[in-house]
This record gives C-alpha cells, structure tokens and sequence, in this order.
C-alpha cells in the first residue's frame, strides 16, 4: 500500500489543489434576444447560434385540450 514517508505540510498541500478551484462561466448576450447564454452554445430562450435559427421553439401547450 501507498504510504507518504514524509508529512505532506498544509501549505504544500494547499498549493496543489490551488488549480482545482470551479471558475464561473463567462456568459454573454444573445444576438437576437438579448438573454445571457453560454459562449459557443445554442440560444436556451430562442434557439439560436451563430445569427442563424438551429432549434424551433414550441409555444406553451395546454395539456387540458389534448387530453381530452
């Protein structure tokens, strides 16, 4: 089994993991609806990319109507 011969100090420790941090996104507006969306990611609010439509929305569908 894997032992340290030696204690690995806190600081030298710490320094390691110093990279592992999560770091946040950076978002940005959306050029046709303005809402904030990932760098280099498909629109969430429109569904588009690149100035160009990629997915089509669907409108709020009453369930109650299709049910029945």
């Amino acid at each position: 089994m894997a032992v340290p011969q030696n204690k690995i100090t806190r600081s030298r420790r710490n320094n390691r993991r110093s990279h592992d941090a999560l770091v946040a996104d950076n978002p940005n507006e959306c050029a046709n609806c303005g809402e904030l969306k990932r760098p280099h990611h498909v629109c969430g609010a429109c569904g588009h990319y690149d100035d160009r439509q990629v997915v089509s929305s669907v409108e709020e569908i009453d369930l109650d109507d299709d049910a029945a």
